[in-house]
């Protein structure tokens, strides 16, 4: 359709036309409140926007006089997104997909194996497994940087905004390829403190004994039925979703944790016989357009390695008592569980 004469320009606006959907506060205000979306919390978008949080209420005020619309309800419950929230929400989810494959594509074509590539993964594989292993690929590809991430959303490949991520489910989508990695398993463990405090958890004296509890363990899926049922029988002291940090405390001898089996490197850690085990499959999920950069197919490839069925930790076979392996190696030197004569101390 042909545009109006010169005469009409009034009929000739254009939405870009406007100052204010034009400035940089506009486009700040729909990241302040793209944040505030995913967090459905106004503290915790201003902790991810770097600002306080009286800065985001203001922020968010201002956008829905610019659309003339509101975007959020506050509940006793916390903020929900209204209907044209929701919407804005989806919409500037899709725009920040496609800026940030354009932006990633753009650096990607100066060279085939040079690039920074993103992956979302949790602490405990980072930090034991793909940290420790990240020398020998770095030592191959030294101009590929990975920046590795702590996932938002373990499930939402997009919301992470990520090359890759690792999860526990398939992501069904024509623009998305996932791999089967191994398995990864789950147990209770306690410490040699706790034990010395609380004597030994069994599966007849529950009711005596202190949990640690997580909000990532009260998904109601079914798969976590099992340990919930035995955090029931007990008290649970304290909650913690940094997953990381969780370790630490079951270390700490705070209570009995639910925790994956490899961590039974660190010497201090029983693992508990309560008739309780949880394996559930791990995948390595990437963008298909990404996939055709040759930096994303090599990090993929690494990943598929470290965290696949070969490694004897994600095997489909649960074992309390690994063989030593590569990545054995890289984490006790981390964190220092060899002796100073190079003896292990862990077994």
């Amino acid at each position: 359709m042909e545009a109006f004469d010169e005469e009409q320009q009034a009929f000739n606006g254009s939405p870009l036309d406007d100052e204010n959907l034009l400035s940089g506060q506009f486009w700040g205000e729909l990241r302040v409140f793209l944040a505030v979306a995913k967090t459905k919390s106004f503290n915790r978008a201003a902790e991810l926007t770097n600002t306080s949080q009286p800065r985001v209420s203001r922020q968010v005020k201002r956008l829905q006089d610019v659309v003339g619309s509101q975007l959020f309800i506050s509940t006793a419950r916390g903020i929900t997104l209204t209907r044209s929230g929701e919407a804005l929400a989806q919409a500037l989810c899709r725009l920040d997909h496609t800026l940030y494959s354009i932006t990633r594509d753009l650096k990607a074509e100066t060279s085939e194996a040079e690039g920074t590539v993103s992956v979302s993964i949790t602490d405990g594989l980072n930090a034991l497994f793909a940290a420790p292993a990240l020398g020998q690929f770095s030592a191959q590809y030294p101009k590929i940087q990975l920046h590795l991430k702590n996932p938002i959303n373990i499930m939402s490949l997009r919301e992470n905004q990520t090359d890759m991520m690792i999860g526990i489910s398939p992501a069904e989508s024509s623009d998305i390829r996932f791999r089967r990695l191994g398995q990864l398993h789950f147990i209770p463990v306690v410490s040699k403190d706790y034990i010395r405090k609380h004597g030994l958890p069994t599966r007849n004296n529950l009711e005596q004994h202190l949990f640690l509890q997580s909000e990532y363990y009260l998904a109601r899926t079914g798969l976590w039925d099992g340990w919930q049922q035995a955090v029931a029988r007990g008290r649970i002291v304290h909650y913690c979703d940094n997953s990381f940090a969780y370790g630490m405390l079951v270390k700490a001898g705070q209570g009995i944790g639910m925790l994956g089996s490899y961590t039974l490197v660190e010497p201090c850690f029983v693992p508990l016989e309560i008739d309780l085990r949880i394996s559930v499959p791990l995948y390595l999920i990437a963008l298909t357009d990404r996939l055709n950069t040759r930096p994303v197919r090599l990090v993929f490839d690494w990943l598929s390695e470290v965290l696949g069925s070969n490694n004897p930790w994600f095997g489909d076979e649960f074992r309390l008592n690994n063989p030593p392996s590569a990545y054995d190696a890289g984490f006790r030197k981390m964190f220092n569980l060899e002796g100073n004569d190079g003896t292990d101390t862990s077994r």
